[in-house]
């Protein structure tokens, strides 16, 4: 066992981007107890994302669900497993239907 590890349980994580938007650049660590750490000008300037930032962050998601569903063993994953994983690519999937989906202002689905 370790005594004195380096990085205590809330430590800022280290950020290539945007936290929000994923917009490239070093805008300062992730710090989970900060609200705007981690964030570019225009995302702290605007006080919510753009529809372009959800579309990218929504892309990225899928992304990633997609990847860890593909690395997936069928032959030695259990049950459990399957489930999870094929739900998240399902959410994945609606997440991008929904911005593909056709904005007309009524609220309806």
């Amino acid at each position: 066992m370790v005594s004195g590890t380096t990085n205590p349980p809330c430590a800022p994580t280290p950020s290539p981007g945007c936290a929000l938007c994923a917009t490239p650049g070093d805008f300062g660590p992730h710090k989970p107890t900060e609200p705007h750490s981690g964030l570019c000008p225009a995302c702290v300037a605007a006080g919510k994302p753009t529809r372009d930032g959800l579309e990218q962050a929504v892309v990225i998601v899928a992304g990633q669900s997609l990847a860890a569903a593909e690395a997936l063993s069928l032959a030695d994953a259990a049950p459990e497993e399957l489930a999870y994983h094929f739900g998240a690519v399902k959410r994945s999937l609606r997440s991008l239907l929904q911005l593909l989906a056709p904005v007309n202002g009524q609220g309806g689905r």
